[in-house]
């Protein structure tokens, strides 16, 4: 072999380790930045408790009849499925729309969700709470919550509950207390923006729901959000868990 091409070789091998080097500190990041971001979510089960008390009776406390979303699942219809009935893997997210270790895990993990619920291997169940109304005020996760049940209702739930998270505000910002703040939301989804969607949102017609979601979250002693659990197991907990790996694990029990 010529020196050259001897050289060549090593400059190809050097370049693809520090590609390689690349990858692993961009996974590093992504698993720190979710971590970091969950102890902003994260609240004392005896504080949500204490919070939510004090707030009994105020306005946007979805005091109403509770209404699960069309196509609800689970003990007392608290799930919202998206993906094949037959998918072998399960994936629960409990989320807040509010909360930005939710959008964190988002970032990192959705085209590995979507690509694997389109297959068919998994299908995911979400759970909508509102812990961070409880932490820093406001009605800004009942309200999504509410405005992405209307959606589930109308057949638009994956599109929307992207939407949200796309345009999530500064924690401490509650625009999503803002009806009209989700209706315009509602535009980026083709075919939701609809009178029947406006009304569902104005009217409320899930706060109650959201509310018994919120103490379902609550009675399972979870500690805050996102509470991701595959197939019972809770990812977020798993510091070597990625979506190379969560994508690896639903596909060898796809196989299975």
């Amino acid at each position: 072999m010529s020196e050259k091409n001897h050289d060549a070789k090593r400059t190809a091998r050097q370049r693809l380790a520090v590609e390689r080097e690349k990858q692993k500190a961009s996974e590093r990041r992504r698993r720190t930045l979710i971590v970091a971001a969950s102890v902003v979510c994260v609240l004392g089960l005896a504080t949500v408790i204490g919070v939510l008390a004090a707030n009994a009776g105020k306005s946007g406390s979805g005091s109403g009849p509770v209404a699960a979303p069309s196509g609800a699942l689970g003990k007392d219809g608290l799930a919202i499925p998206v993906g094949q009935d037959g998918a072998k893997s399960t994936l629960t997210v409990w989320e807040d729309f509010r909360c930005p270790a939710c959008k964190a895990f988002e970032a990192a993990y959705r085209p590995t969700l979507h690509e694997l619920t389109g297959a068919g291997k998994l299908r995911i169940e979400y759970h909508l709470v509102r812990l961070i109304d409880g932490n820093l005020g406001g009605t800004g996760s009942l309200r999504a919550a509410n405005a992405a049940a209307c959606a589930q209702d109308a057949g638009k739930f994956p599109a929307y509950h992207d939407v949200l998270y796309d345009n999530q505000p500064e924690e401490t910002d509650d625009a999503f207390a803002d009806n009209g703040k989700l209706i315009e939301l509602a535009g980026k989804v083709n075919g939701l923006d609809t009178p029947a969607f406006q009304k569902c949102v104005k009217d409320g017609v899930h706060d109650s729901w959201v509310g018994k979601s919120n103490k379902a979250f609550q009675a399972g002693g979870y500690s805050g959000t996102p509470t991701v659990l595959l197939d019972g197991k809770n990812i977020i907990e798993d510091r070597s868990m990625t979506p190379a790996k969560l994508k690896q694990t639903v596909e060898a029990a796809s196989r299975g």
